[in-house]
């Protein structure tokens, strides 16, 4: 949900100035109550667009947290077990190793003969 209609400096925007009819602040007294009711209403605003953001934070990382759930799932599904994958790669990284090692032998043992 949004928090205005889009418009920007249109007659249909809600809580805007030019919306009330404000007396002029006759003195200094007038002037401080003036200001401190501007600076309540903008707490105000400030505080209900904190609040949608965070709401919008929070959807988001639910959703972040069902994507991970549903690709785990899949992976399931599939057969896919992630330790299974691992031990596999440092299976191949080790007989790698190993026939380098062996190669490597082979190679030099004709020069050290």
């Amino acid at each position: 949900p949004r928090l205005s209609s889009g418009k920007r400096g249109g007659k249909d925007r809600p809580g805007k100035m030019s919306d009330k009819k404000v007396e002029e602040p006759q003195n200094t007294q007038d002037l401080t109550v003036f200001v401190q009711n501007l600076l309540q209403q903008m707490q105000g605003r400030f505080q209900t667009m904190s609040d949608a953001i965070i709401e919008r934070i929070d959807e988001m990382g639910n959703r972040i947290d069902d994507l991970e759930k549903s690709i785990a799932d899949l992976m399931t599904q599939a057969g896919f077990d992630e330790n299974e994958a691992k031990k596999e790669a440092e299976a191949a990284q080790k007989a790698a190793a190993r026939k380098a090692e062996i190669t490597g032998e082979q190679a030099g043992a004709p020069a050290n003969e």
